[in-house]
This record gives C-alpha cells, structure tokens and sequence, in this order.
C-alpha cells in the first residue's frame, strides 16, 4: 500500500510497516515447529496421521534419497499427485534437498506433461500411480528417477521405485545443503500469452514471505497449535501450496487433505473433524449450498474461509454464510505472487464485490493503460500493479517476459481495475483473454493450438461465456476448411485426446466466418461481447 494515502490510519499498524521475513527457508520453518510441537498432528488423510515429529523424518529421509539418486542442489523436481501425506513429504523433501518444486497438474495431457517437464528440465518425479503411464511415455529428456505412489499397496505399475521404498532408501539425515532465501523454491507454471506456459520463480524468501502476510492478516482468528485446516483445495495450485500446506504448517495446524473435491465428503469431513479453516473456490461454495447434507451437518467449527481464484458471487457468499456462521472473505492473487496481495479482512469492514485491502507489505497502484506510470485516482480505471516480498523473482528462462512483467520493482498484472477511498480493490476485468471456470485458469490460445492443430479446422477463437455453476465455461467458434464436416462431439473427444479435461469446450459453434479487423485479427471482444448479449 502505499504509505502516503490518508485511508491507511484507520488500519492495524501491522498492515502499513514492512514485515520482517525471517532468514530462514521453508524446511527450516517446519523443523523448528516439530521441536516445538513434535505430538501435535501436522496431516491427516483418511485417518492415518502424522505427527509434526514424524512428518520432518520422513522428509529427511525422502531428501536423503533423492541426493542418492543424483538430485543435487538447483535440480528441478516434479510432482503431480493429489492431496495426500506423499506431496507434503515430497515438497518440502525437495526443498530438503536443495531442490526446486516443479508443480505439475495431474490433470494434465501427454503434451502439457512433456512440455513442463522439458521446460524446466526436471531430474525425477513424483507421480501417483494411475498417471505412471503418462509420465514414462512422456518424451521428457531429461527424467532420471520415477517416484510412484499408490494409495493401495506398495506395489507399482512399472520397474521404478515406490514412494515407500524410495523413503527406506533414505538415510535420516540428509547432507546438508547451503539454501539461501532467495534461492528458487518453486517453479509455479502459469499461462501467457503465447501457448507455452511460464514457470513463476518462486524464492523461498518469496512464499515465506506470504505465509507470514496471510497470518498476520488473519492472526485473530488462528490460535497457534490448536487449528485445523481442510485442504481440499488442489495443493498443486499455487493458493492451496500457501493457504492450506505451507500457512497450515506455519501454524502448527492439522492439514486435513482430501484428494479430491466431492460435497458429501467435505460436509461429513467438516463436520466430524471440525476444521476451523476453509479455503476454497466459490464454485466449491456453489456446491455445498445446494447439497441435501448442507442444512444437516454442523459447520459451525469454520471460523474463516478465504475464497479465491475466481469472482465470489454475493448470494453465494451470503448464503454460505447463514449455514456456516463464518466469515467468507474474498482476496486476490496470482502465481507470480505466491499467491496472496489482497483479501477481505476479518478485522474491519468487508464489502462484498471487492477483493479488499492488500496484505502486510504489499503495496498496490492502479496505473494508466497506456504507459503504466501514471497513477490513477481513487475510482478511476487502470491496470493493477503490486510489489511486495511475495513477487515472484521472475519467469524461468524468459527474460523478455519477465522484463515485461516486472518493471521497476512493481509487478504488471495485466487486470484492470480500480481502488476506492478506503482503499479496497475491486477487479473489473482479468487479463484479457483468460477464462477462469471452477477456479482453473485457461488461456485461449492453449486451447486454441489444439484446436488449429485438427485436420478440418481452418480457423478457431475460444473465449470463456457466463455458466451458473463453473463461473465460466469455455466455448469454442470454429471456421472448417471448404468441404470438411464436424461434429460438436468429435471436437469434444479430440480435445479430450490432447488437452486437460478442464480446458476442453464445452459449447461448440461453427460459422462461415469469424469478425475480424482490417489487418485480419481475430475480433475475440466482439465474439464476448455478442455471447454476453445473447444471454440476457
């Protein structure tokens, strides 16, 4: 924020002075919490515990052997598992290491495997096992070690260790490594605006730093050592990896993971488990509202709930709410700022609609479209930048894009938006292009190269169109080659084929040709504009 804007002194002092980021990695948190809290659980799955004790040897011994597989330090470390104890132990077992996280979505195809995996160069992975087969036929060329896990038993689809066996591998300590804070811990992949995904380098400093931002923001409501936090959230997405797994931890929490996000059982979890933290997606909120079991089962033990990754609708939050009792406290986000800038706070005015104030440390603009360097006045419309200690250090490998994002210190988001007196940010438009449906983030032109990739298809535009339950859907226009026929099901199984389920179409529409400008660019406004309309 910015320290000269009248609106700040009626804030805690905490949220207008710098934060102290400790000089200490994550590992090196969580160390110091299981001298402290050693008996107390840090994860529960499915009713098997581990206690804070327990969790850092089996890191220990998880970093152990991967330095015996020749994993060394800045080596690049892939995980693509659910929720589950396997992906605690594996991330902080990398950063043990020396390692970097390459987070991988599980729901990702062939080619989006090949690509992260390529890109970032990663040494091993760890897979769970119903992916195996993906990752070994991947045309990765620089994979050495497969870590399978199977929930089941030990056994595994292939010749490649399972994660058991590769944890009694390991010693109990493992070599020490010289880690400094603003070493890579994580390489985030997040979308652009060319097909190929960039990896957000996130610094240990870096997603310390937001652990610290999101408890002194919520400090009032978290009692050190005696919470529990739901982790249904995807711990692969960059909001569930800081708000439930690393913030959780931070806290001496028990990090309740569930693999996957089903209503009945995240109602029945919460109200047998009693968790007193919730984050989630609205899409996630739009479920429980209307599940049978929501007006039977006591969730009274939530205290808060963070929402993010997508616009909150009002009803829905206030009708959560009712049921609940607790507070639903909508923020803001993005890879490149591990996740957390902004959220509603629980100490002081919530306004519906808005993101709320920015975290601890974090100062926040709305700047001019055309140069960036004008600061708007309160109300008025511009593109959003931020800096603070949770931005990332840049992108992997791409230093145009990483010029162009970070500029004199303050990250461009490329979201418009505006701040009013109070200093409450309000989103008006994300990035241009990006369709976000049930908290996933989309970006046309990865589905759009799949789509021009198709034999029949001549031309292909994607934009994202209101939907009552995903937020937004993706819906596909296409222009097929003179004489070529297709049908919407055929496109939806090719899609199926070669992107991840979540990216694929769900509305299909063929035309004889698509607005263009005069230079002949696709005209993708007009296309949203029009669906906009027609839905009214």
């Amino acid at each position: 924020m910015n320290q000269e804007k009248a609106w700040l002194k009626q804030y805690p002092e905490f949220l207008t002075n710098d934060i102290e980021v400790p000089n200490q990695t994550l590992p090196e948190m969580l160390g110091k919490k299981a001298v402290t809290y050693p008996d107390a659980h840090a994860t529960s799955f499915y009713g098997q515990k581990l206690t804070y004790k327990e969790l850092v040897a089996a890191i220990d011994s998880f970093a152990s052997s991967l330095q015996a597989s020749g994993v060394e330090k800045g080596d690049r470390v892939a995980i693509m598992l659910p929720n589950c104890p396997h992906y605690v132990i594996a991330y902080y077992g990398i950063l043990k290491a020396g390692a970097v996280v390459t987070q991988i979505n599980p729901m990702s195809v062939d080619r989006e495997i090949t690509y992260f995996l390529n890109d970032s160069g990663a040494k091993a992975v760890v897979v769970f096992e119903a992916l195996y087969e993906r990752v070994k036929k991947s045309e990765s060329e620089t994979v050495e070690t497969i870590i399978v896990v199977s929930f089941e038993s030990s056994a595994v689809p292939g010749p490649d260790p399972s994660f058991d066996a590769f944890l009694a591998n390991g010693k109990e300590e493992p070599k020490a490594v010289e880690t400094n804070i603003e070493d890579v811990a994580v390489l985030q992949y997040t979308g652009g605006t060319t097909s190929l995904s960039k990896g957000a380098m996130l610094t240990h400093r870096n997603l310390m730093a937001n652990v610290i931002q999101n408890y002194l923001f919520f400090q009032e409501e978290i009692e050190i050592g005696q919470d529990k936090t739901l982790a249904v959230i995807p711990l692969f997405h960059v909001f569930g990896m800081t708000v439930c797994m690393n913030l959780g931890l931070y806290t001496a929490s028990e990090v309740i993971l569930l693999p996957r996000f089903d209503p009945e059982e995240v109602l029945k979890t919460i109200g047998e488990q009693r968790p007193g933290a919730f984050p989630a997606v609205p899409t996630m909120y739009v479920a429980l509202n209307s599940h049978p079991l929501a007006t039977k089962t006591d969730i009274s033990s939530i205290k808060i709930c963070n929402s993010g990754s997508a616009p909150m609708p009002v009803e829905v939050m206030r009708s959560f709410e009712e049921k609940s009792g607790a507070k639903i406290l909508e923020g803001y986000g993005l890879s490149e700022a591990s996740p957390t800038t902004h959220c509603n706070p629980a100490f002081a005015k919530k306004k519906p609609g808005s993101v709320g104030i920015g975290l601890p440390g974090t100062d926040y603009k709305v700047v001019d479209l055309a140069s960036g360097e004008n600061e708007m006045k309160n109300g008025d419309l511009g593109e959003i930048i931020i800096r603070g200690p949770q931005v990332m250090k840049g992108y992997w490998n791409k230093p145009e894009e990483t010029a162009n994002a970070l500029r004199d210190g303050w990250l461009y988001t490329g979201d418009i938006g505006r701040i009013d007196d109070e200093g409450y940010l309000y989103i008006v438009d994300r990035k241009k292009d990006m369709i976000i449906a049930s908290g996933e983030n989309i970006y046309p032109r990865d589905v759009e190269e799949v789509l021009y990739e198709h034999p029949a298809i001549k031309e292909a535009v994607v934009i994202g169109v209101p939907d009552a339950y995903r937020g937004e859907t993706v819906k596909a226009y296409l222009v097929l080659h003179e004489g070529q026929t297709l049908e919407p099901k055929e496109v939806e199984t090719y899609c199926r084929a070669h992107m991840a389920a979540y990216k694929i179409p769900r509305i299909v529409e063929f035309r004889e040709e698509l607005p263009k400008t005069n230079v002949g660019k696709i005209l993708r406004k007009a296309l949203r504009e029009e669906a906009t309309t027609n839905q009214e």
